[in-house]
């Protein structure tokens, strides 16, 4: 606990609609020209007119087939604290696929 007595406030969970380049970047941890060029290759997006707009969940299940993971890939926003789990099971999944060099 805080000085005070108050619990520090849990940051906001994004939103499960993205609406625009910008916060599909910023839920992606990319810059907005890495968004496009990834919507360019097959990450879904949908275009309404001018507007783009992406859920959450969907990115997240693109995320880790084109990474090969078994499951949805966890987004890290700044706000994350304990992604102890997360990385636990990257590096498990890195050393399975990953080929081993002869002695």
């Amino acid at each position: 606990m805080k000085a005070g007595g108050k619990t520090p406030a849990r940051p906001p969970a994004p939103p499960a609609q993205l609406t625009g380049w910008k916060q599909i970047a910023e839920f992606l941890g990319q810059a907005p020209a890495a968004a496009q060029r990834w919507a360019r290759d097959g990450m879904p997006v949908r275009r309404s007119g001018r507007y783009v707009t992406a859920d959450a969940g969907e990115l997240s299940a693109w995320l880790a087939k084109e990474t090969g993971a078994p499951a949805p890939v966890h987004i890290a926003a700044r706000e994350d604290r304990d992604l102890l789990a997360d990385l636990r099971r990257g590096l498990v999944q890195t050393r399975r696929t990953k080929p081993r060099r002869a002695a």
